[in-house]
């Protein structure tokens, strides 16, 4: 019967396994990869021991082998190379070892004390190599990364990621792992900046490898204490933070360009993108953004607080070294990259995703934060309504109650995320939108000469051209995989729309009227948080509606009624008229307006006079920006404003509130609105007219051949060209404003016709009714006739059924005669023949406007009438003392006031007119309100005896 193979001794198996694990023997061989250790062998010999290995001799075997050269390999490669054949041994005796007392002791008392000691030595090694003076010397970099790099690939070992847990993990002695850590975090810089010259490089590994790290015993609090963690010095700014700091190098990783796209440098466009010009569909984005945000997460949960404390430092020295990134112009060379900060947007979201969730945390944020934060400065921005002064007292305040209190996470981090999004989201859209303009223009420029007869220097221009509208799409493309990622956008919207909430807490809640006055808890925020609130919300609506939530939009939507007309709360008008671009954007286009729902449309704040009331008040607010530069713009906004009001005109709950409103505030805000309304109707057509006889004029001398014929002259060309396209562009613009005006002027008055006939009123809507149809019908009409004027939006026929339109509305409720009083009276445009003209006009009683045209016919009867009514009048008055005249008009006083401060004394109504568009005194610019002006009873009782007196003499002798 066969027997089997006898078994081997525990003795030998032990001596076995430590000859394999650390490729040692105490008996002569012929193995060339196994060492004699000769002297240990003698030495046994010597004293009548055994030349089996055992565990009692692995600390001295160690010991003697780490003594002896190495050739082929590393000292450090002999370590790590023993720990792995301590793992491969240890798996195979628990697979095939059936004795289990056996098994365990020689995992226990062999296998785990030899890799314990392998383990031991090579971080003995790494903090100090010259221990091992026949070592060889460490080469740059950490002979530890490729280890690393390997347990966190998809190839990763469990070998692999024992050894380093128990490298990094077996000690609590900071001293010894800080030089360690150090070197790996310089050779895990060193990798990342090769991934930076080529966002198509390896980012994932280095940067899961340092989230590896940091989650280590004393990993963060070595990643925090390395010099290049936050650079310091006079000269650190934004870029070299990026540049040299260590999470700089990752946060830097992006397919956006380091600047704005350059309009017509190909060279300039070339080395501004780099790697944006690589489609970033192949930049695994989320991977990065994920990573980055663990890695963060680790630090700030770490239990060391120091640690904590110097990620909120390295956060709020980024945001403050890189403040200039919200002016207009960025300096790449002193600020971060658009990149760097999208990321951080990103990332920073991420980190407020609990408390955005639970928006009932809220109450964590404390305001106080903006006065008193010694992390960020605040204090430095705009105040939604707070002056500086103001600002500054309330700091004291809150420093003497809440003295050096800590704020909590969520606080911190809700500020420090506005601050980022503004640098980085907010500016990365702004970026984008300047893209898609020189797109657009650039696009323009190559169909223009596409157009041109052929030429070498045509030629060459298409194609350089052509190669730099491809650059810029594939920058625009960057662009648009950044921001258009729903994840991005809707975490966005829930962080602002937490802060409209957070805010509106400080008011008392959505709700209305607001109190009447703003708590500084409101008023010393920054207005910039509302204003990127406003921006994100234009950006989604323009560009990805789709993205837009009706939840969300609730609370968008009480804030913005809550707000947009009150300036007692959000002081720049501006700032309010972004929040009637919002609004415009949620309204329905006509086209389809059974499909879509405008998110006010029955909304409770909305109702009322809320909506319309804010909304008239802005319209006049804008005038009062105190600014000459924006003189322009405010035409622009006011366009805007009209708009939302002609929808609103249209949905029955508003208008009635608009028709209750201008009741109420006839004499006030109202009227105020009229002036202005009018005050631009006339500037705007006025323009726009003067545009299209220069453009005549323009055009005649070039029919005329006074172009010049010398075509080598080209830059008296381009400039006439560039001249020529500006005067177009003027005429669209003021025509198109003018129209928007005008039309609301039409449709407001045949409602609401009492403010137009009021004393201070009726003389303006008639001067420019009469101004407007002498030059629609008057001697100079033909002087409008433009070639293809339908392209400019200028269309006379139509304009004249408005003003016809206007005229009519005003007269069906001029009971007292007061419109046709005030049309007759503007001796510089009226006439009666002017009136006339008007039926002779071609195609004017088309599209059902006969009633129109026939009330206005019978408005001229009456106007002649009455004009000639107040001839004999005038007459009947004879000549009037001078004490009786306005000085401004030089017209019969009917109410006499004096103002306080120039002691001048003026007819009410004139005064009143003036005040409605100036709130200062006429004759010495000090402030006045109605409310200040003084009845002179003495005098307008000395008028009144006038008149009468020549009432009397005419009565008496029938003569004037």
């Amino acid at each position: 019967m066969a027997t089997g193979k006898p078994k081997r001794p525990p003795e030998v198996i032990e001596d076995i396994l430590i000859q394999r694990i650390f490729l040692v023997t105490l008996t002569n061989t012929d193995n060339k990869q196994v060492m004699y250790l000769e002297k240990m062998a003698a030495e046994n010999l010597r004293e009548g021991k055994s030349l089996l290995l055992n565990r009692d001799l692995m600390e001295s075997v160690l010991v003697g082998r780490l003594s002896d050269q190495f050739s082929g390999e590393s000292l450090f490669q002999y370590l790590t190379g023993c720990y792995g054949r301590a793992f491969e041994e240890g798996k195979k005796i628990i697979t095939n070892m059936k004795d289990v007392d056996l098994q365990s002791s020689l995992v226990n008392g062999v296998i785990e004390p030899a890799k314990k000691s392998v383990v031991n030595y090579c971080r003995v090694y790494l903090h100090n190599p010259d221990m091992f003076p026949h070592s060889e010397k460490i080469s740059a970099g950490s002979p530890l990364l490729p280890i690393i790099f390997s347990a966190v690939s998809e190839n990763n070992t469990a070998c692999g990621n024992e050894f380093l847990n128990e490298f990094f993990t077996d000690t609590a002695d900071y001293d010894i792992m800080a030089p360690i850590y150090k070197n790996l975090y310089d050779t895990l810089n060193h990798e990342i900046s090769k991934v930076n010259d080529s966002p198509l490089g390896n980012f994932v590994q280095p940067l899961k490898a340092l989230k590896m790290l940091v989650r280590f015993p004393n990993g963060g609090k070595a990643l925090v204490n390395h010099p290049l963690w936050l650079p310091k010095g006079e000269d650190v700014n934004g870029r070299v933070i990026e540049k040299e700091s260590i999470l700089g190098s990752f946060f830097h990783i992006s397919a956006l360009p380091d600047s704005t796209a350059i309009k017509y440098d190909l060279n300039q466009l070339l080395s501004s993108t780099s790697g944006a010009l690589i489609s970033s569909r192949l930049l695994p984005t989320n991977d990065l953004y994920g990573e980055l945000t663990d890695l963060l997460l680790y630090l700030l949960n770490s239990k060391d607080k120091d640690t904590r404390e110097c990620v909120l430092e390295y956060i709020g020295n980024v945001i403050e070294k890189n403040s200039s990134r919200a002016h207009m112009h960025v300096d790449t060379v002193t600020c971060a990259s658009s990149g760097m900060f999208f990321n951080l947007s990103v990332v920073m979201l991420r980190l407020c995703m609990p408390f955005l969730k639970e928006i009932t945390k809220r109450d964590k944020i404390d305001a106080k934060y903006v006065s008193n934060s010694t992390r960020l400065d605040l204090r430095a921005l705009t105040a939604l309504h707070a002056s500086s002064e103001e600002s500054a007292v309330w700091a004291d305040e809150n420093k003497l109650k809440s003295g050096n209190s800590q704020y909590s996470f969520i606080c911190e981090c809700f500020f420090m995320t506005a601050r980022v999004l503004n640098l980085g989201l907010l500016k990365v859209m702004a970026e984008y939108r300047d893209l898609k303009i020189v797109l657009l223009e650039s696009t323009d420029e190559l169909s223009l000469m596409e157009e041109q007869p052929p030429s070498k220097y045509f030629k060459e221009e298409i194609a350089r051209l052509s190669k730099m509208i491809e650059l810029q799409y594939k920058v625009n493309s960057g662009y648009e995989s950044h921001l258009l990622e729903d994840y991005n956008i809707q975490r966005a919207l829930s962080f602002y729309r937490l802060m409209i909430v957070w805010l509106v807490d400080s008011v008392g809640g959505f709700k209305m009227p607001l109190p009447s006055s703003c708590p500084m808890e409101f008023g010393c925020m920054p207005e910039q948080f509302v204003d990127d609130a406003m921006e994100l919300l234009l950006f989604v609506s323009e560009i990805i509606p789709e993205k837009l939530d009706p939840v969300l939009l609730n609370d968008f939507t009480n804030f913005i009624i809550m707000f947009i007309g009150s300036p007692n709360y959000i002081r720049n008008p501006f700032l309010r008229a972004k929040m009637v671009k919002v609004l415009n954007c949620w309204t329905p286009k006509r086209s389809d307006s059974d499909t879509a729902v405008s998110p006010f449309q029955g909304h409770q704040l909305a109702l009322g006079q809320y909506l319309v009331g804010s909304i008239l008040k802005l319209y006049v607010d804008i005038e009062f920006t105190g600014s000459d530069a924006q003189f322009l713009e405010k035409f622009f906004i006011r366009n805007e404003i009209a708009q939302l009001l002609k929808y609103l005109w249209e949905e029955p709950s508003h208008l009635d509130a608009w028709t209750k409103f201008a009741k109420e505030e006839e004499k006030g805000v109202y009227l105020n609105f009229l002036n202005f309304l009018i005050n631009d109707s006339i500037y705007l057509l006025d323009e726009g007219l003067n545009k299209i006889r220069k453009l005549k004029e323009m055009e005649k001398e070039r029919e005329m051949g006074k172009e010049r014929e010398d075509k080598s002259d080209e830059s008296h060309s381009e400039v006439e060209d560039e001249s020529h396209s500006e005067v177009e562009n003027d005429i669209r613009d003021y025509i198109a404003l003018a129209l928007e005006d005008i039309n609301m002027l039409a449709f407001t008055s045949e409602q609401i016709t009492a403010p137009f006939l009021l004393p201070q009123m009726v003389d303006r809507i008639a001067n420019m009714l009469n101004y407007f149809l002498v030059q629609l019908v008057g001697p100079k009409r033909n002087s409008l006739h433009l070639k293809s004027a339908e392209k400019y939006g200028f269309e006379p026929r139509i304009l004249l059924r408005k003003i016809i339109s206007i005229y009519v509305h005003i007269a069906r409720d001029d009971k007292e005669n007061t419109f046709a009083a005030a049309i007759c009276k503007d001796g510089r445009s009226y006439s009666d023949k002017l009136f006339n003209d008007v039926a002779k006009v071609p195609k004017i009683g088309e599209d059902g406007n006969e009633i129109e045209l026939q009330e206005f016919a019978n408005l001229g009867a009456k106007v002649k009438l009455v004009a000639s009514e107040a001839m004999d009048a005038e007459a009947f008055l004879g000549e009037i003392p001078d004490e009786f005249l306005d000085p401004i008009q030089c017209t019969l006083m009917k109410d006499p006031v004096t103002l306080p401060s120039s002691n001048v004394t003026v007819d009410r109504s004139v005064i009143e007119r003036h005040l409605l568009s100036d709130t200062n005194d006429p004759f010495n610019r000090s402030h006045l309100t109605q409310d200040m002006l003084i009845p002179d009873v003495q005098l307008k009782s000395s008028i009144d005896e006038f008149i009468k007196s020549r009432i009397q003499h005419t009565s008496r002798t029938g003569k004037f």
